[in-house]
């Protein structure tokens, strides 16, 4: 079994580690589950959460922050993750983003995650807030995909998926470079969003796309 410090990451260098599930695991619980959520900021898309148990026999190596990550390492790791480990992914749509906000949104995503997982003991949260409707018992821990290696997981597995989802919104919707910039408010978004005009998975309450629909 191995815990602690990630040695793929180098000499040097620090990233998550299994330290809080270790801790967990202590007094008696089984299934802890990591959760984080990717896509808060873009005009477009939906946002994605995941939610991931780790096997302590059999943690991938490298595990971190999503956004540490190469896209090809990201890949390799999603493939490892979903084969060795319990999980789960929801979202939360553009629709309800606008109805909710991205805030409560982006809760909604993670909670619908972890109950996908079924039996839970305990989450590990990303952040320094707890979903109001998270059902287990949870920690949040404060850039816990730098911390947490279930958190990293989940990291992965969410920013992979809604790569994916984006590249494939990207040949509906050709034009606004979303296989590229993943619906973030890049200058050639923004463009776009002028000369091509708003798509149904463009977030109507984010201020760019609702300023140019007003202009309309």
């Amino acid at each position: 079994m191995r815990f602690g410090p990630n040695p793929a990451l180098g000499a040097g260098m620090t990233g998550p580690d299994f330290t809080y599930e270790r801790a967990l695991l202590a007094q008696g619980l089984t299934a802890i589950a990591g959760t984080d959520e990717v896509g808060r900021g873009p005009l477009a898309g939906p946002v994605v959460a995941a939610a991931v148990i780790l096997d302590p026999e059999s943690i991938p190596l490298g595990l971190n922050d999503s956004k540490k990550l190469s896209a090809k390492k990201r890949e390799a790791l999603f493939d490892q993750i979903i084969t060795c480990a319990r999980f789960y992914i929801a979202e939360a749509s553009v629709d309800e983003i606008d109805a909710l906000n991205i805030y409560h949104a982006s809760h909604l995503a993670m909670c619908r995650a972890v109950a996908g997982l079924g039996q839970v003991d305990h989450v590990l949260v990303d952040g320094n807030k707890i979903p109001r409707e998270m059902g287990p018992p949870a920690t949040a821990i404060v850039k816990g995909d730098t911390r947490s290696q279930s958190i990293a997981a989940a990291s992965i597995l969410a920013k992979v998926t809604r790569d994916r989802h984006m590249d494939a919104l990207a040949q509906q919707y050709p034009g606004y470079g979303w296989e590229k910039n993943a619906g973030y408010p890049t200058k050639s978004h923004i463009s776009a969003l002028i000369e091509l005009g708003v798509t149904p998975h463009h977030r109507r309450s984010f201020k760019p796309v609702h300023n140019i629909l007003c202009h309309l």
